[in-house]
C-alpha cells in the first residue's frame, strides 16, 4: 500500500504503487515501462499527473542529451523519465506541507534550486549551482524536473512546493499546461526591465514561446508589438494574441521592416525565441541605442555577433533559462484573468500511452502542430482547431 513517514494521503484519490512511465534509453528511443510511484519528501507533494505539454527542449533532450544532466552526464540509458511542461492534482503531501491541499488542482514550473548556493540565495533558482548533481539523491535540494530529476511523461510526479502554482477550475488542463511556456516569456520582460507598458517590443520567431511572448508584452501595455517569421499562419495567430504589426522575412528584410513601423527608429526591446544564426545580429541592429535584448532561444551551432555594435550603442543583452523569478505566478494571473487566450496555441491532443506519436507531430510539426498536449487517461487523439 502507497504509503511514507509522515505522508497524507486521502481515500477519495486512491494511489497506486507503480505507474506508466516513459524512460528514455538510446538517443530518440522511448520505452513504456513501470515504475515505483515517488513518495513525496519535507516541502513536496506528489501531483496526479492529467496533462503535460510536449516542448522543443524536450525533443532535444530526447534526441540528443543536453540540457538534461543526469548524474552529472548525459541522461540516456538511465531510467531517467523526461517531460516537464505538466500539471495535475495534488494527491499526497509530504511531511509539514500544509500550504496546499489534497485535491487541489495545480500547474508546475521546473526548477526548484537548492536554496544554499550564490545563485539561489538571489532569487535566481534556474541558475543553481547545483544543477544536475542529485538525480536520485535530492538531499542538496536542487530539482529540475525533466532535466535533471524525473518529469511529467509519466502518471505521477513528486514536486516541491516552490514549484507549485495554483490554477483555478475555469483553467483547463491543456491551458494549465502553458503556464509555463508564458512563464519564460514573462520572465525574459521581466530581466529586460519588467515595465514594458508604451515601450516598443519585437518578438522574433512565432513559436510557442514567441507567439505568447507577444500575448503577454501586450498584456503588459508594450507598443507597438512586433512579430517577426517564416510563416504566414503563426503569423496571423500572433495578431490573434495582440501584435500590432507582423513580417515575414521571407518577403522583407527584418531589420528594415521594424525600423520603418517604429518611426524609422530601433525599438527599445526585442525578444528572440527563432534561435537562427543570424538572429541575434539582426536583434541588435533593430534595437534603438541602450536598447535591451533578451536571447532565450537554443540555437544549435555557435552564432556570429557584431560584439563592436552593441559596445558602439550601448545594447544589453540577456540569456534566459526557464521561467525563473517566479515569473509562472505572474502569467497565470493573466492567464486566469483572461488577459490573453494562450490556448489559441494548443493545437494537438493524444493520450499519454500514444506519447511517440505525439512527439512525432511536434517534432515533424505534423498537420501544422504547435502546441502538442498528451493527457493521461480517457482521451482520444484529437486535433483542436488553432484558427
Amino acid at each position: 500500500m502507497y504509503s511514507g513517514p509522515g505522508v497524507k494521503t486521502s481515500a477519495d484519490y486512491p494511489i497506486p504503487d507503480t505507474m506508466k512511465a516513459w524512460v528514455l534509453g538510446n538517443p530518440g528511443e522511448l520505452k513504456l515501462a513501470e515504475k515505483p510511484v515517488p513518495v513525496p519528501r519535507r516541502a513536496e507533494v506528489l501531483v496526479r499527473i492529467d496533462a503535460v505539454a510536449i516542448c522543443a527542449t524536450d525533443l532535444e533532450i530526447i534526441d540528443h542529451g543536453p540540457p538534461a544532466s543526469i548524474q552529472g552526464g548525459m541522461p540516456f540509458n538511465k531510467n531517467f523519465t523526461p517531460g516537464h511542461e505538466y500539471m495535475g492534482t495534488v494527491v499526497a503531501l509530504g511531511p509539514g506541507v500544509d500550504e496546499y491541499r489534497i485535491g487541489q488542482r495545480i500547474t508546475v514550473e521546473i526548477h526548484a534550486g537548492c536554496g544554499q548556493c550564490k545563485r539561489c540565495r538571489e532569487g535566481m533558482y534556474t541558475s543553481c549551482h547545483n544543477y544536475g548533481l542529485n538525480y536520485g539523491d535530492v538531499d542538496k535540494g536542487h530539482r529540475a524536473n525533466g532535466f535533471t530529476t524525473d518529469g511529467g511523461f509519466c502518471e505521477y510526479q513528486v514536486n516541491h512546493i516552490n514549484t507549485l502554482v495554483a490554477i483555478p477550475d475555469t483553467m483547463s488542463d491543456e491551458e494549465a499546461t502553458l503556464v509555463v511556456t508564458a512563464g519564460t516569456a514573462m520572465y525574459g520582460l521581466t530581466e529586460l526591465g519588467g515595465l514594458v507598458a508604451g515601450e516598443s517590443v519585437v518578438v522574433t520567431g512565432p513559436g510557442p514561446i514567441g507567439l505568447l511572448g507577444v500575448a503577454v508584452a501586450k498584456a503588459l501595455g508594450a507598443s507597438p508589438v512586433i512579430l517577426t517569421g517564416t510563416r504566414d499562419n503563426r503569423l496571423k495567430i500572433g495578431r490573434e494574441l495582440g501584435a500590432d504589426h507582423v513580417i515575414n522575412v521571407r518577403n522583407e528584410d527584418a531589420v528594415e521592416a521594424v525600423r520603418r513601423l517604429n518611426g524609422g527608429k530601433g525599438v527599445d526591446y526585442v525578444i528572440e525565441c527563432s534561435g537562427a544564426l543570424n538572429a541575434v545580429n539582426d536583434a541588435i541592429r533593430m534595437v534603438n541605442r541602450g536598447g535591451k535584448v533578451c536571447l532565450a532561444a537554443f540555437p544549435h551551432q555557435e552564432t556570429p555577433v557584431d560584439v563592436a555594435h552593441i559596445v558602439r550603442n550601448n545594447i544589453y543583452l540577456y540569456g534566459i533559462r526557464g521561467e525563473g523569478k517566479t515569473a509562472t505566478h505572474r502569467v497565470e494571473a493573466f492567464m486566469s484573468q483572461k488577459r490573453f487566450d494562450a490556448t489559441k496555441i494548443h493545437t494537438h491532443t493524444f493520450p499519454l500511452d500514444d506519447l511517440p506519436t505525439a512527439i512525432r507531430y511536434a517534432k515533424d510539426r505534423v498537420d501544422d502542430a504547435i502546441k502538442v498536449v498528451v493527457k493521461a487517461k480517457g482521451v482520444a487523439a484529437h486535433r483542436v482547431a488553432a484558427e
